[in-house]
């Protein structure tokens, strides 16, 4: 299994074959949408006419659809991608605290990854981990009960 952020290298025909293998579904785009990224690590840009094309949609439904919802990425992510739960629950545990910790470790904002192409941070809104309250993911790998420490350790960890 790969790491979260490892893709392969954009290729159009590779991109043809998904939006092919998605296109009988109904509904086929946001399939297509989560086999692109499966591929690649995001929705390349080049692929929004592919698709538009292959579901005779305009490249503008396309665009407007893979950027209204937030688990679609634009960029490749980074290595690693950290994405922290920023649901009450674990705001009221400390998680304010502990994204802003990590940002400032990082020197990254949301949806952004360190220039060195290392981490990529993403807001979720539950991991379903309420009780162990804060949490995050971390390279698809649920974490609770984190504290600043715990998660750089995880972060760090290279080559797992």
């Amino acid at each position: 299994m790969r790491p979260v952020g490892i893709g392969e290298q954009w290729s159009e025909v590779r991109a043809k074959d998904i939006i092919s293998a998605h296109q009988p579904l109904d509904g086929a785009l946001l399939p297509i949408f989560h086999g692109l990224q499966d591929a690649f690590g995001y929705v390349p840009e080049q692929a929004i006419p592919l698709i538009a094309e292959s579901l005779n949609l305009s490249r503008a439904e396309v665009h407007g659809i893979v950027t209204f919802y937030h688990d679609f990425r634009r960029q490749p992510p980074g290595k690693h991608v950290v994405k922290l739960c920023r649901a009450e629950a674990c705001q009221s545990m400390g998680g304010d605290a502990l994204a802003a910790a990590l940002q400032e470790h990082l020197n990254i904002g949301w949806g952004e990854t360190t220039p060195n192409g290392m981490v990529t941070l993403e807001p979720v809104f539950c991991l379903g981990l309420c009780a162990c309250a804060p949490a995050a993911m971390v390279d698809g790998k649920v974490m609770g009960r984190l504290d600043e420490t715990r998660l750089i350790a995880a972060i760090e960890r290279d080559g797992e």
